[in-house]
């Protein structure tokens, strides 16, 4: 089986992708930065993975990373969605672009790899999608 883990470059998807790849997945990087360390890391587990940099802002780049998981990997059959940002200010303070990053990679981001992911998934019969929020995703 594939993954995708987003925000896979350090962290708990870095973490996650690690347990994937001791279990025999193959998977697909994407974080933020330089990845080199995710994916030696990941490496040193036995499965040399994917990587791709997607801005999860920018739909164009995500449809671009899942175009890359099917050509490269025949498609995702497990996409954990963990990537996320935040920015604490008050409401009135509160820059509009920050909230935009915001609502692009924790919220948009989730169903665009989602809508992309489900036809491989329904056509293969199996898949999994799982979502992971911080505390942040509650307030």
């Amino acid at each position: 089986k594939t993954a995708l883990v987003t925000g896979s470059t350090s962290g708990i998807g870095l973490g996650i992708a690690k347990v994937l790849a001791q279990a025999g997945a193959q998977l697909v990087l994407n974080g933020f930065g330089d990845s080199s360390h995710a994916r030696a890391e990941v490496a040193a587990l036995g499965k040399i993975p994917g990587s791709h940099d997607a801005d999860l802002r920018d739909v164009g780049q995500i449809e671009a990373m899942m175009h890359y998981a099917e050509s490269t990997f025949g498609g995702v059959d497990i996409e954990i969605n963990t990537a996320g940002i935040q920015h604490v200010a008050p409401e009135e303070q509160f820059p509009v672009d920050k909230w935009n990053d915001i609502l692009a990679i924790n919220l948009s981001s989730v169903f665009h790899t989602t809508r992309l992911a489900l036809p491989g998934m329904r056509q293969r019969n199996w898949g999994r999608i799982i979502n992971i929020a911080s505390v942040h995703g509650l307030v």
